[in-house]
């Protein structure tokens, strides 16, 4: 890990542990514990450096979705991992991480552009081999099916619809998806389904 990236990492953690904007510069530069010059050197600005985050961030997380993938066995096991590290994820970031994202426009679409990307491309791959394999059901519409995970996403992180204040995003995220993988599992499909939530406690 490059220097960058250690400074990169730390942020991130501080980021979703207690929001971007709980701390000034200055509070970042005595956590970091690096000189001044050093902070400016890196971040031309508050909005380069959650930027930079965000991008290390993403790198982050796709390169451990996909270490995490090729761990599975069979593309039943592929969704339950997605789900129950979409559910550790949700439960370690503070709300208050995602609604300061929202105050950096670019970073902000950066990170949703990845998601969406990311989605449609994983989902699709892991349901077709499903529905190959006779896992998932062959009369599901590939295309809309990879659309409704992805808005239902965009649909949980909305504050408007779901309060941080009031509900615990990670419950959200497994009512959502637990229950929409049934939909889609068949007999077959929903009986691993069904060990992995018994094995798991989903």
């Amino acid at each position: 890990m490059t220097f960058l990236e250690t400074i990169l990492d730390e942020l991130l953690h501080i980021f979703k542990r207690e929001g971007i904007e709980a701390n000034t510069d200055e509070d970042l530069i005595s956590k970091l514990d690096i000189r001044q010059s050093t902070f400016h050197e890196l971040f031309s600005s508050r909005e380069n450096m959650v930027k930079q985050v965000i991008l290390y961030e993403i790198e982050v997380n796709n390169r451990r979705q996909a270490e995490m993938l090729a761990k599975a066995t069979n593309p039943v096991d592929e969704i339950m991992f997605l789900l129950r590290d979409g559910i550790e994820a949700i439960r370690q970031v503070n709300p208050v991480y995602i609604a300061d994202l929202r105050k950096y426009p670019e970073a902000w679409q950066m990170s949703l552009q990845n998601v969406a990307d990311n989605n449609q491309h994983v989902n699709a791959e892991i349901l077709n081999r499903g529905i190959l394999q006779g896992y998932f059901r062959k009369d599901i519409n590939l295309q809309l099916v990879t659309k409704i995970i992805l808005e239902q996403f965009f649909m949980m992180i909305n504050p408007a619809s779901f309060p941080p204040a009031k509900y615990d995003l990670s419950e959200v995220f497994r009512s959502i998806y637990l229950y929409y993988v049934r939909g889609i599992c068949t007999d077959l499909g929903g009986k691993l389904a069904e060990a992995y939530f018994a094995k798991n406690n989903m």
